[in-house]
């Protein structure tokens, strides 16, 4: 990685659209919060059913996170340009900080419904994996900076992770009854009052992680450039 730090097609991007995407959030949430407010008690689990608004749309934008990556770090192994590096590993922080989101708010859900905090079900079991996966991804980019080296078996580890997350979205089909979670949404599932908030839940999560991932990638460039710019000073 040792092309200079002028402005890329990626950079430029990334530029453009951090504003319009923060616009397109603020209004987006806004939009959740209201709706989440005003949707329906459920019957049955009462107040707390409503952090479904947030658990699982934090999980849809931690899979679209680590799904980036896996893209960024082909496009660095096929390319061999550093903004693809930067752009998987912001990705990634990104991506840690929303499943960390899904393992905080999953049990305060599971105590409120099935009475305690944390059960070995499989789809907990492989949302703690992939915390783990990429969390291990996080602090081998951390320790072993500027290394092509590193970058490269940094691009492939992030490819071969993203298999947990077919894994962990499918656990429930795969285990059956053994997993307490319910099933995959599907045609129905979503109660009457529901559909609205959580769409858009899901919709404000992704724009969330677009622009964190975007404003990430920045601090991360200008991060980059400043401690060359530091390095050159020196050697000057």
């Amino acid at each position: 990685m040792s092309e200079a730090m002028d402005e890329t097609p990626l950079d430029l991007a990334a530029e453009r659209w951090r504003r319009p995407l923060g616009l397109a959030l603020a209004v987006a949430a806004a939009a959740w919060g209201v709706l989440v407010a005003t949707a329906p008690i459920d019957t049955m689990q009462g107040e707390i059913q409503k952090i479904l608004y947030l658990h699982v749309p934090a999980a849809f934008a931690s899979y679209a996170a680590f799904l980036t990556t896996a893209v960024a770090g082909a496009m660095y192994l096929w390319r061999e340009r550093d903004e693809w590096d930067r752009l998987a590993l912001c990705a990634a922080e990104v991506g840690v900080v929303f499943c960390t989101l899904v393992l905080v708010t999953g049990p305060i859900w599971a105590k409120g419904t099935w009475g305690r905090w944390w059960s070995w079900d499989p789809r907990l079991t492989v949302t703690l994996l992939l915390w783990f996966i990429y969390l291990a991804y996080i602090l081998l980019r951390s320790f072993t900076e500027g290394s092509e080296r590193t970058a490269r078996f940094a691009a492939v580890y992030g490819i071969v992770g993203l298999l947990a997350v077919p894994l962990n979205y499918l656990a429930i089909d795969l285990f059956g009854g053994r997993a307490v979670h319910p099933e995959n949404l599907g045609r129905g599932s979503l109660g009457e009052g529901m559909r609205a908030p959580f769409w858009t839940g899901v919709g404000t999560a992704l724009l969330a992680f677009s622009f964190l991932t975007l404003l990430r990638f920045r601090l991360e460039t200008e991060r980059i450039r400043s401690a060359r710019a530091a390095g050159a000073g020196m050697g000057a």
